[in-house]
């Protein structure tokens, strides 16, 4: 069966993607609620049935807020850091919960969560090895890219990257002091500048697809976030449509948009 990417929600409304084929996978992370989640799987061609564990990056309600309820509804494991399940307390009563370790087979696919450095108690992206081979690597809510973070998402042919906000546009925005210190910082969000640094060495790794995810509404446009990346990437001498495919998860799937791999 072909691995596919369903962006279902991006952004600080909530996140979730799925990952695998149209009759088993993954959802990583899960912030609308359960039937929001459902409805945008249905959108996607996709049972609900088919999700064999929800993998959580974090704690915070943008990333669990449907978990729970999905999760006891559809029988089905979550799977997070020792640090996440203690950071969820109450959100995920009633469910089989699992701490991740070095890796995980769920689906068919090898699942393997790495740090990442944000300002919660353990976030963690994830690299996955489909079914059918292929690599595929997430990491959307993260201050930096650490070595940790670069050695995970190199030579993965797909890869769904922040692009949080334009550093510009946080400075000059309505912000509170607090919040923008919060935003910018090593354990904040990506700026679209730092995100863009990044995609050549991963596009000379193997990286051949881009989505650039979890753009801020009040400080980033997608097409600021689309064309500093792509700035980046022709920079350094590679070409869209031959090198690379570089696209913006937007806040909702709205068509069903399913990524083949």
């Amino acid at each position: 069966c072909m691995a596919r990417l369903c962006p279902l929600f991006s952004g600080s409304t909530g996140n979730s993607y799925y990952i695998g084929s149209r009759t088993a996978g993954v959802l990583l992370d899960a912030g609308r609620s359960a039937r929001q989640m459902e409805g945008a799987l249905r959108r996607c061609g996709l049972d609900p049935l088919a999700v064999q564990g929800i993998f959580v990056t974090h704690e915070h309600r943008d990333h669990i807020a449907g978990v729970r309820v999905f999760a006891k509804k559809y029988g089905i494991p979550v799977f997070a850091s020792a640090g996440t399940l203690t950071g969820c307390g109450a959100d995920l009563e009633q469910v089989e919960c699992r701490v991740l370790g070095e890796a995980v087979e769920v689906a068919g696919m090898q699942v393997i969560p790495f740090p990442t450095p944000h300002d919660c108690r353990e976030s963690v992206g994830f690299r996955i090895r489909t079914a059918d081979g292929r690599e595929f690597a997430l990491a959307t809510d993260l201050g930096r890219v650490t070595d940790c973070v670069r050695e995970h998402l190199l030579g993965a042919e797909w890869g769904v990257r922040a692009a949080n906000h334009d550093r510009e546009m946080v400075l000059q925005g309505p912000y509170p002091a607090y919040l923008k210190h919060r935003v910018l910082s090593g354990r904040g969000h990506l700026s679209n500048g730092d995100c863009a640094q990044f995609l050549p060495e991963l596009a000379r790794s193997g990286t051949r697809r881009f989505l650039l995810a979890h753009v801020s509404r009040e400080n980033n446009t997608p097409a600021l976030a689309r064309e500093t990346a792509l700035d980046a990437l022709t920079e350094a001498g590679l070409e869209e449509g031959v090198d690379f495919w570089l696209g913006v998860a937007g806040p909702e799937n709205q068509d069903g948009t399913s990524i083949l791999f």
